[in-house]
């Protein structure tokens, strides 16, 4: 989810009896979540947001409980199943298999990184979160070792250089970093080295910036 939810049309669509669906309450909470934090994700405020009814809610989901843990699923599905999925895409060279794990950082359709942000804040009060982010991390620093395991290095490397990798974008995200776009890019290369010791071909390079509508 990406878009803004759009009101207007929501309230049109109120006035002739419509209850909005599961999948426009999702995005209101994602949309509040991202602006303002999960204490702001309530029914009400929400339902005000939709300009829909408070009992248009229940059609959807049983309670709120429920509509935070399909927010969790969303994020996990997201962030997560994506990240796996492009440590496991082929590549000729560690070095093309790194610059597939960097589509998730330059991608929102990805790997979404202020929603990673927000639920990473949300953990800091809810214990049952914070296992939620554990198990994430562990299972995107197992996929990287696996990737860099794949070929060739040895168990312990492989799990630095993970870690080395994976840790440096958490920081990113964490710090809010405010890099721009062309700056990250120009140093995309010398990541690629720094976490394989090897130098990415020009094609590797042109293939990505090719996804990315860059030109080295």
């Amino acid at each position: 989810m990406s878009s803004k939810i759009d009101t207007n049309n929501a309230e049109a669509l109120a006035g002739s009896g419509w209850r909005g669906s599961a999948d426009l309450w999702l995005q209101a909470a994602y949309d509040t979540v991202i602006e303002t934090g999960v204490d702001a994700v309530r029914i009400q405020p929400l339902a005000k947001k939709l300009k829909l009814s408070r009992t248009s809610f229940y059609w959807f989901f049983k309670d709120r409980n429920e509509l935070l843990n399909a927010l969790l699923k969303m994020w996990r599905d997201k962030n997560t199943g994506n990240l796996v999925d492009r440590s496991e895409a082929y590549a000729e060279t560690i070095a093309e298999a790194i610059l597939n794990i960097f589509d998730c950082w330059l991608n929102q359709d990805l790997f979404d990184s202020q929603f990673e942000f927000a639920v990473r804040s949300w953990a800091l009060q809810s214990p049952e979160v914070a296992d939620q982010i554990s198990l994430a991390d562990e299972t995107r620093l197992d996929a990287l070792q696996k990737m860099f395991i794949r070929f060739g290095f040895d168990c312990q490397k492989a799990d630095v250089r993970a870690r080395t990798i994976y840790l440096t974008q958490i920081g990113y995200i964490s710090m809010k970093s405010d890099e721009d776009l062309t700056t990250r890019l120009q140093r995309i290369s010398d990541y690629v080295e720094i976490f394989t010791g090897h130098t990415p071909e020009p094609r590797e390079l042109e293939r990505f910036y090719a996804r990315h509508k860059q030109i080295n």
